[in-house]
């Protein structure tokens, strides 16, 4: 991997934990990420355009995805609005993995070697420390269940997305399409569960939301980039980077508590997701 693409994955990384911070930052969490949905619109159509026609066997792929990427919303949504961007993140991200592997060594053909059994060990004692911190702090229990929700669709649209880019002919158009399905749901579904005022109407939250949909679609463009000119497992380690940075923006931009529970509960989860990819 060369110094350049090295940075570029690093910069993916960060404009993934920025798009969350953003969302986190908002006075109306389920707001702001309706706003985000909403432009998700305009940038995959565009992409779509830019991309070739998938095969009409896909679109069954493309309409699960974007019901799952409903659910990771949701719950990603109703998790931040009860916790810390440094709590919620790293149990979001680290548990989505760790499901995934688990469900293939029982589900699916493919052996578990023993780096991954260690990988998922490591997921499951950062992902417990972490959780036990809410309870020792005080904190709000219902982020818990909602944060390892998020992390459970996660690990759902993951296995959809690996037959749907397969089944589409082209990854990139499949993509486009499921960002329009993501944005279409969403928006549609939350409208029916909360009426029109769930969408916000002042300018600052439709700034912070359409640049998170930017930042998300340009921290997927960038890895899908990187994972074409330096090996994918590489990439999507260090992509994972992404934790540490969502716990280092909730410590020193929102004044985050920070002890050393909190750092090494992140830690191993880095340390598991990275070895789980590599």
């Amino acid at each position: 991997m060369t110094l350049g693409v090295f940075l570029a994955v690093l910069g993916a990384a960060f404009l993934h934990a920025l798009w969350n911070a953003l969302i986190k930052l908002g006075t109306s969490k389920v707001g702001g990420m309706v706003i985000l949905s909403i432009v998700e619109v305009p940038i995959g159509l565009t992409a779509v355009m830019l991309t070739p026609a998938i095969d009409p066997a896909a679109v069954p792929w493309v309409i699960a995805a974007g019901c799952t990427h409903f659910a990771y919303k949701f719950f990603l949504t109703y998790a931040y609005d009860r916790g810390d961007l440094s709590r919620v993140y790293p149990i979001a991200r680290g548990a989505a993995p760790m499901i995934v592997a688990l469900v293939g060594a029982v589900s699916l053909s493919d052996a578990v070697s023993a780096q991954e059994y260690l990988a998922i060990a490591l997921l499951a004692g950062g992902i417990l420390l972490m959780a036990r911190g809410v309870f020792t702090s005080g904190e709000d229990r219902k982020l818990v269940p909602f944060a390892l929700g998020s992390a459970l669709a996660t690990a759902t649209y993951t296995l959809i997305d690996g037959t749907g880019a397969r089944v589409s002919g082209s990854a990139a158009a499949y993509v486009a399409w499921v960002f329009v399905a993501d944005g279409t749901f969403f928006t549609l579904g939350m409208l029916a569960l909360r009426g029109r005022d769930v969408i916000p109407r002042d300018w600052q939250t439709w700034r912070m939301g359409a640049f998170a949909s930017a930042a998300s679609y340009g921290a997927y463009a960038v890895s899908i980039w990187a994972m074409t000119l330096a090996p994918i497992a590489v990439v999507a380690a260090l992509r994972e980077t992404s934790i540490l940075f969502a716990v280092l923006i909730g410590w020193l931009a929102f004044g985050e508590r920070m002890n050393g529970e909190k750092a090494v509960a992140a830690g191993v989860i880095v340390a598991g997701v990275m070895l789980m990819r590599l």
